[in-house]
């Protein structure tokens, strides 16, 4: 039998963002980029977007929560996801707020509505070695990326940004007719990004109001990324299209991003759904 033989887990969701919850607090072993791959494709698993574990994880103390993409590998941060995991770890807890680990740092949760959850994702790094890029680029609001002829680019220009994740975000007229699909594995594979990026096109509608479309290394085009929409906000912001507090809408809803000026962090804000539970089988 594997070790995973028999563990339960919860299926959950932020906006669409569909997630494997398995809670490893109690066991002595961690998932592997291999066992997380097959979690996260439905034809020999739950199926999802991302694999979540909870886990005591050194040198961390607490509550560590583990991000794996579909592909498996591991990644940092999950904004969609560490709402649904502060929702859990309130229930545990019976309290309206909780702080739990990631590799992106400790974040801090509190409850809005039943299931809608705040989350405190920290400072956006935009330094480019911080992101990170391989080559040195001053000012991250304007990265030098093209898609299509050098003298005739389709698009260019994006902005970067880390938000416990690499971003790149293209800002375009219309979200909708962006052949995301087509150019995000280029962009994510991109020579300039060496950890890869989460590719988005953005669509300023108002100084309080973007469209967002993204396409997630390791994942593909999601209905939801939350650290996308941080990004989003941050991105925009800087360029001077929005104000520091803007509804970003997703494929799968919106998301409420503030970046506060008098402390430099983002609050991400938005609904989570939990689907139901199930069993690992005997020959997982």
């Amino acid at each position: 039998m594997s070790e995973l033989a028999g563990q339960t887990y919860l299926k959950m969701n932020g906006l669409g963002n569909e997630f494997v919850i398995v809670d490893l607090r109690k066991k002595n072993y961690a998932i592997d980029a291999d066992t997380a791959a097959k979690i996260a494709d439905p034809k020999t698993g739950p199926g999802c977007d991302q694999v979540i574990t909870l886990e005591k994880r050194k040198p961390y103390e607490g509550v560590f929560m583990g991000v794996w993409n579909a592909d498996g590998g591991e990644v940092d941060a999950c904004g969609n996801a560490s709402r649904c995991v502060g929702w859990l770890l309130m229930n545990d807890l019976e309290s309206k707020e909780v702080r739990f680990q990631t590799g992106a740092g400790e974040l801090h949760a509190w409850r809005v509505g039943d299931k809608r959850i705040a989350v405190d994702m920290g400072e956006p790094k935009l330094h480019w070695r911080e992101i990170p890029l391989a080559e040195q680029m001053d000012d991250t609001r304007f990265i030098d990326v093209k898609l299509g002829p050098i003298d005739k680019p389709v698009l260019w220009g994006p902005s970067a940004v880390n938000v416990g994740n690499p971003h790149c975000i293209f800002f375009v007229e219309d979200a909708e007719t962006q052949a995301l699909d087509r150019f995000g594995p280029m962009i994510e594979h991109h020579p300039l990004f060496p950890e890869r990026v989460n590719v988005s096109v953005a669509q300023v509608i108002s100084k309080h109001a973007i469209r967002l479309r993204v396409w997630e290394r390791g994942a593909g085009i999601t209905k939801a990324c939350g650290t996308a929409a941080c990004a989003a906000l941050v991105a925009a912001n800087r360029r001077r299209l929005t104000g520091r507090k803007a509804t970003v809408t997703l494929d799968g809803g919106d998301l409420a991003i503030e970046w506060r000026e008098e402390d430099n962090r983002i609050i991400m804000t938005g609904a989570i759904e939990l689907e139901g539970d199930g069993r690992f089988p005997d020959n997982f």
